[in-house]
């Protein structure tokens, strides 16, 4: 007998007769199947637990279990309920052969049996047997490459967000860096165009800082710089707003929905942490401490401006601020040539800078500032720059 043969499968006979059990034992085993053999549905049910036959040939008319009560059985048992059952039976009704495979089986043979049909039904059974293994462990396979690729996926979705995160974060402050910067005003801008909303915009500048770092360090300085972004933090409340590193020294926040008034509310609060902060700065001309200087713009964007010329006149209020003598914030509304403002610490400018006292430049206002105003501290849940 060759190894093919001797693969075929194993099959278990259950049958009260020994006559029948001796012919069906000897007829299959010659045909190269391992064959069980037990006469009762008890020690059927035993069997097929701890050996897990190929197919099961059960007779029905048994003393104890019958042949339906031991069908029944089987495939009540998670362990044994998908091994085929071919019933033997010299009952020809309807009724017996319906009730057999109302309980599970997959066909029945006519006693007496003959051979050449007990092999036909077995081999049939047997390869389709074979076939449903083989699909359940290319499914079992195809549902484990399907974990592994959702696995690989999600892992690849989440690299992309850190790297994306990575992409718009400045590495040492850990704020937005310029490129965020300007995705998201671009983004404001065309929101309050569509909109017409107010849009303001912060460019603040640490006073003297290069002579910070050479006087300190440049450790140090990357240690002023995170701190600095710190005291911007506590007063950049809203999860719309965007504070973001312009470059160096330099600083931005994006306000939007926000108008003239409260974006300078916002910028005398930034100054102010940083005051709070007493970074001590050994070579300032103008503090014992370091400072900010900002320069604060608002407009109502329209089809026919640009972002950039929003930041031009930020970058101009910036410029007046250091003019001014540092430490102070200056307003200049997008649109105007000039600053048009009014000193909030009014006096000698000179003696004010020499004691390091504090100086902001403050715009004047209509009767509709105060709505500004509210409109700013109410804090928003949602925006273009929630997320970052």
């Amino acid at each position: 007998m060759s190894v093919e043969d001797s693969n075929k499968g194993t099959i278990l006979i259950v049958d009260d007769s020994l006559t029948n059990l001796g012919v069906l034992f000897n007829f299959l085993s010659e045909a190269g199947f391992t064959v069980l053999l037990a006469r009762d549905g008890a020690s059927a049910i035993h069997k097929a637990h701890s050996a897990c036959p190929d197919v099961i040939l059960l007779d029905i008319i048994m003393p104890g279990l019958d042949g339906f009560e031991t069908c029944r059985r089987l495939k009540a048992n998670e362990s044994t309920q998908n091994i085929p059952v071919i019933f033997m039976t010299a009952l020809s009704q309807t009724s017996v052969v319906v009730k057999g495979f109302q309980l599970g089986a997959v066909d029945y043979i006519t006693k007496p049996t003959q051979q050449e049909i007990v092999l036909a039904r077995v081999t049939t059974h047997l390869t389709l047997q074979k076939l449903r293994h083989s699909l359940q462990a290319q499914n079992a396979q195809l549902k484990q490459e399907i974990q592994q690729r959702q696995q690989a996926e999600g892992a690849l979705q989440k690299a992309n967000q850190e790297l994306k995160c990575l992409a718009s974060i400045d590495d040492l402050t850990q704020v937005a860096n310029r490129r965020r910067f300007d995705e998201c005003l671009n983004l404001a801008w065309r929101i309050s165009v569509r909109e017409q909303l107010p849009l303001s915009l912060l460019l603040c500048d640490i006073d003297f800082f290069k002579l910070y770092n050479d006087s300190k360090g440049h450790q140090a300085g990357d240690v002023c710089l995170q701190q600095v972004v710190q005291a911007m933090r506590r007063a950049v409340k809203r999860a719309a707003d965007l504070v973001a590193r312009y470059g160096g020294e330099e600083f931005a926040v994006i306000l939007p929905n926000t108008h003239g008034e409260g974006a300078v509310k916002v910028a005398e609060e930034i100054r102010l942490s940083l005051r709070r902060l007493s970074l001590v700065h050994p070579q300032s001309p103008i503090s014992e401490y370091v400072t900010f200087s900002v320069g604060v713009s608002t407009t109502v964007p329209c089809h026919e401006s640009s972002p950039e010329e929003l930041i031009a006149a930020a970058d101009q209020a910036l410029y007046q601020a250091k003019e001014g003598g540092r430490d102070r914030v200056v307003f200049a509304p997008l649109g105007n040539t000039g600053c048009r403002c009014s000193c909030a610490n009014p006096g000698d400018n000179s003696k004010a800078i020499a004691k390091g006292a504090s100086m902001s430049v403050m715009p004047k206002w209509d009767e509709n500032s105060v709505a500004a105003t509210e409109e700013l501290e109410e804090p928003s849940d949602t925006g273009p720059f929630a997320s970052s």
